[in-house]
């Protein structure tokens, strides 16, 4: 049994990535791989390091409103590239509307800023693929 990959990023311009760094940390800390892209990630770009990566998982940084715009291209190009990997996301700015809405786009699970360490650990677990 592998261990469970996830991409850890922010889409746009987004650049408050102490949460991404946090969280990061938190999911090496219980064995999980991150590959950490950071700032100012596309969805092509996240698409392609997904691929040369073998991602069980992509966690996208949201603390602006700006995933709400690429979130569509990112879903629409996991699908084109056959892609079945699932996606979440976690900002401080995740409303119980925001989650709604991501979830119709296809968002696995979204999380905003009163989920716990065991609850975005636990997702994760349960969510990557059969492999792990």
């Amino acid at each position: 049994m592998s261990n469970i990959r996830v991409i850890i990023g922010m889409l746009g311009m987004d650049q408050h990535e102490v949460g991404a760094i946090a969280v990061s940390r938190m999911l090496r800390d219980v064995g999980m791989e991150v590959i950490y892209t950071g700032r100012f990630n596309t969805p092509a770009g996240l698409v392609k390091t997904s691929l040369e990566e073998d991602v069980d998982l992509i966690g996208l940084s949201c603390h602006s409103w700006e995933y709400l715009h690429y979130l569509p291209d990112l879903m629409r190009l996991l699908k084109e590239n056959a892609l079945e990997i699932p996606v979440i996301i976690g900002g401080s700015v995740i409303t119980p509307g925001d989650e709604k809405k991501v979830r119709e786009m296809g968002v696995t699970a979204a999380f905003g800023p009163s989920s716990t360490r065991d609850q975005i650990i636990e997702t994760i677990q349960r969510i990557a693929p059969a492999r792990h």
